[in-house]
């Protein structure tokens, strides 16, 4: 059989390895310089830990590990004849694997709060998973890059944010990303004027799909959760909202003026508007979308999605949120967070269709030694170990070269790999070095040898 890889999983050569290197080093040094700390989670969690965050939707995504073992031994019998897999899954698996990093950190702040000094501002950058379809820039293997701060009410963690999304993307030269801003408290104002306010996960799920499915296909998902003819007529505004964002803010400060909680969504958005263009930003832009809703159950305040420059036909590239009660379902009250996360393998999409990426050097010896004669092995590894211990990447090649073809095939693997320094002959204590640039040869003794390559470094 021919081999494969499920779909939804890619494999990486080393020069896109050196890529999404490249972009991870950049969001980490940023989030180094904003204060974060870096933690790291299992793959897979214990079901009762994931499921229920996410919304329904969510729940379904999420990939369950079956139980070790013959796992069908204590499974109701009823339930396997019945083919039922949704009611007999909990009896068959009880581990999954990550959806986020979000609700697994969560976790993490209530086990280890005795340890924590609070606020906690955390990273976290490794891979999740998700059952979801497979197209461009989705997948079901891919990696977050996080950052949350936890025990921390002040909208100026909101404000870091917006501030911690330009800092990255204008040092990865993606200039023009445009960072959606909304307030899940306007969502639920909104609601509550409409009356609607029993269908609000309903709601906010069909509202985040305005951009994919269009104003129709929001109202026909809306009427077919319940939500009535009425209540979608009077929120209608919310589909041709445009303006500048103080313009957005005071059509929802009157269309919420009667709801206490949308009134207070509109003066936390308003805070970190205008902070941001107070502080100012280096190249992208931020934009009130009232469309915004992002459908996980957790988010309470601001909510966050970065569009990729225009021209980009691409989905967001990064999201998050504040989340005033996340801990609260792990048994740790009254502890707010507020994140954000990168989407790596969007983001290299992204800089690959803009050719933004730099030619990138791959880890490469400094110097090889060739493989011409056996009888001097020793003495070649012994001056590796010399070389290595003064940290130059040294390489010897392994096997012996017979014939000219054989010889013709180490030159060519130096060639290919691009290694500066050839050192193609020993004897007794004389290396014979070639510098494959310029093609200047030279014979050195060891010391003579170390001091050369340092000398390149």
């Amino acid at each position: 059989m021919k081999p494969s890889i499920p779909k939804g999983t890619r494999d990486f050569s080393p020069t896109e390895v050196a890529n999404r290197t490249y972009i991870i080093n950049t969001i980490k040094t940023a989030f180094e310089t904003f204060g974060f700390q870096p933690i790291e989670t299992p793959s897979f969690e214990n079901s009762s830990t994931l499921m229920g965050k996410y919304g329904e939707e969510g729940d379904r995504l999420i990939f369950k590990i079956l139980n070790s073992g013959d796992f069908l031994k204590k499974a109701d019998e009823t339930l396997l004849s019945e083919k039922n897999s949704l009611k007999v899954t909990s009896q068959i698996s009880e581990k999954a694997l990550r959806y986020d990093l979000t609700v697994p950190f969560a976790r993490y702040v209530v086990q280890h709060q005795n340890d924590i000094t609070f606020p906690f501002k955390r990273y976290q950058v490794q891979p999740v998973w998700r059952a979801d379809r497979p197209q461009k820039g989705r997948f079901r293997e891919f990696f977050q890059c996080d950052a949350d701060v936890v025990g921390s009410k002040s909208l100026w963690q909101e404000v870091e944010f917006v501030q911690l999304y330009d800092t990255v993307f204008s040092k990865l030269g993606l200039a023009g990303t445009n960072i959606k801003i909304n307030n899940r408290k306007i969502l639920s104002g909104i609601a509550e004027v409409i009356g609607a306010q029993d269908k609000l996960i309903d709601f906010t799920v069909a509202l985040d799909k305005l951009d994919k499915i269009g104003k129709e296909g929001v109202v026909k998902e809306m009427l077919s959760k319940g939500i009535t003819e009425d209540a979608i007529e009077k929120v209608q505004p919310l589909f041709d909202f445009s303006g500048s964002n103080l313009d957005k803010l005071a059509s929802l400060e009157s269309m919420l003026s009667t709801s206490e909680e949308g009134t207070n969504g509109v003066e936390e958005l308003r805070f970190v508007i205008n902070a941001v263009e107070e502080l100012g930003l280096e190249t992208a832009t931020l934009e009130v979308d009232v469309t915004l809703a992002r459908g996980l159950n957790y988010y309470t305040g601001a909510i966050f999605e970065v569009a990729a420059p225009k021209g980009v036909k691409m989905g967001s590239i990064g999201g998050g949120g504040r989340y005033d009660d996340l801990t609260g379902i792990f048994g740790l009250k009254d502890v707010s967070g507020v994140g954000i996360s990168f989407g790596l393998d969007r983001i290299y999409l992204v800089l690959e269709e803009l050719g933004l990426f730099k030619a990138v050097d791959l880890p490469k010896p400094k110097v090889i030694f060739l493989n011409f004669e056996s009888d001097t092995d020793v003495l070649k590894m012994k001056a590796i170990k010399v070389l290595r211990e003064n940290s130059i990447k040294s390489e010897f090649y392994p096997d012996l070269a017979e014939s000219n073809k054989a010889q013709k095939r180490q030159w060519k693997y130096v060639s290919s790999r691009e290694i500066e320094f050839v050192v193609s002959k020993v004897d007794k204590d004389v290396f014979t070095l070639k510098n494959m640039v310029s093609g200047e040869q030279t014979d050195c003794n060891l010391s003579e040898l170390v001091a050369l390559l340092k000398a390149k470094l």
